[in-house]
This record gives structure tokens, sequence and C-alpha cells, in this order.
């Protein structure tokens, strides 16, 4: 089996792709964690529902930039070619 830099570098690609969508996996479990705090404080407090439910929208928000940043980084791995310059 003879294995060129080519592909090389394409499988090299394809695992950096998947190891960058184990990014994700974070903010799952972080949003998750929040929604279900969120819940619970909603449920001690209805009268706060307002505010809670603002604050925790804005936290989601942020945490689920690091998935779509890895969601990025996946696609320019798979889809942009790195070989095409040295052509």
């Amino acid at each position: 089996m003879n294995i060129n830099g080519q592909d090389f570098i394409l499988g090299c690609s394809a695992i950096g792709a998947g190891l960058a969508l184990i990014a994700g996996i974070g903010p799952g479990v972080g949003q998750g964690i929040a929604a279900g705090h969120a819940a619970s404080a909603v449920g001690r407090n209805p009268g706060a529902k307002s505010d809670v439910t603002s604050t925790m929208l804005l936290g989601q928000a942020v945490a689920e930039t690091t998935g779509l940043y890895g969601l990025l980084v996946a696609m320019l791995l798979l889809f942009v070619r790195p070989l095409d310059i040295y052509k």
C-alpha cells in the first residue's frame, strides 16, 4: 500500500474535521445544564420568568459560539482543498 503526500494530507484533514466536531459536545452539555437550572429557577420563582429566560438565552448564545467555530473549522478542513495551491 503506497500512500503519497496528497492522500496523507487529505486523511489528516478528515481526522482533524472529526476532532473539530467534538467541540460541539461541550456547548450541548452546558446548554442542557443551563436550561435545567433555569427551569428549576422559574419553578421556585415564577415571577422572575422573563429575567431568567433572557439571561439563559444570552448565556446559551455565547456558549453556542464554541460549537459553531468547531463546525466552521470542520467545514474548512473538509471542503477547502489545501492541495490546489500546489498545482
